[in-house]
């Protein structure tokens, strides 16, 4: 559908075959991205930085199905360089409303390093989109995306999720987009729902309806949220199981804090965890700044064996700000 209808995207090639891939790679000298097709928790992107790291990529994908069978198509993509921004929308099909964009923080550890992860946190409104490249978006990538989906003869209903690339061009920021998610983005949702003023099962309801208005999707004026995710020690990787959590009941909502269950359980009447990534805990404040302060108060209360946690979440942001104040 982008290429299709001229909606601004990175160059791409799919493939099924490991050795079309192969010939591929070796006829191009540009860097790219390599993807798992398919749904792979949000850990099926690969970023390599050389010709034989591309192709030791390529091999895990198609030939040790690394992700399962959604590696049974991988995707070859164009390496941007820039920022990526989160840029999520409902539609009823015709109408689309944006929600505040946010950034996420997909790398393990502090400084973005380490490997990826389904998202170790994220924060919202992202100040790197500006008034003009979110109305930009809204019109050359979202809007388009559903007129053109109802021209095909397949009208989207529901949250369509658009990663987006802030690429660098002629030193100008120019969004492509990277990736579609016929869905709510984790850990992105965390950060963007506690700031709807309006009720969400009226919003969706307006969605299916056909009767979805902007004037109807309201947000909390002048507040900011940050996530933090807890995760468990060796995730993404493989991680232990069954530890006890506790810390999770000295937090309300009424103090601006949320906590956001993702890989946990009860066993004999005590919460304990049972995933890579445990709890999501997320802050809302006047700016950024407090909303991460409160963020990092909820998850400093919690506790469990190996919790990890980033403490870095918003630095981006934060930076700039600085820069320009």
């Amino acid at each position: 559908i982008q290429t299709r209808h001229g909606i601004p995207t990175a160059q791409f090639r799919s493939f099924t075959d490991y050795n079309e891939a192969i010939k591929y790679i070796e006829s191009i000298n540009h860097r790219v991205v390599v993807k798992a097709s398919g749904i792979a928790a949000g850990k099926g992107v690969l970023i390599p930085e050389t010709k034989e790291e591309t192709i030791k990529a390529i091999h895990q994908v198609l030939v040790d199905r690394e992700f399962g069978d959604a590696g049974s198509e991988v995707v070859i993509e164009e390496y941007l360089d820039g920022e990526e921004v989160s840029c999520l929308a409902f539609s009823d099909g015709k109408t689309v409303v944006p929600m505040p964009a946010a950034q996420d923080h997909k790398r393990i550890f502090d400084g973005d390093k380490g490997p990826n992860t389904g998202g170790m946190g994220a924060y919202c409104p992202a100040p790197v989109l500006t008034k003009d490249l979110a109305e930009n978006i809204l019109v050359n990538v979202l809007q388009k995306t559903i007129d053109k989906a109802a021209e095909d003869g397949f009208p989207y209903i529901g949250v369509l999720y658009a990663g987006i690339m802030l690429s660098h061009e002629n030193s100008k920021l120019v969004p492509k987009v990277l990736e579609y998610n016929c869905r709510f983005g984790d850990p992105e949702t965390q950060a963007i729902l506690p700031l709807l003023e309006s009720d969400l099962v009226d919003v969706m309801l307006d969605c299916v309806n056909g009767t979805l208005k902007s004037e109807n999707v309201k947000w909390k004026a002048g507040f900011s949220s940050a996530t933090v995710v807890a995760a468990s020690k060796g995730y993404p990787g493989t991680f232990e199981k069954g530890f006890t959590i506790d810390g999770h009941q000295d937090t309300s909502e009424s103090e601006n804090i949320f906590i956001f269950h993702a890989g946990t359980k009860l066993q004999d009447g005590q919460l304990v965890t049972s995933g890579g990534r445990v709890l999501a805990v997320t802050g809302i404040g006047s700016d950024l700044s407090l909303a991460l302060a409160k963020a990092y108060e909820g998850i400093s209360k919690i506790k469990f064996e190996g919790k990890h946690y980033r403490n870095d979440i918003g630095y981006r942001a934060l930076s700039a700000s600085a820069k320009s104040s």
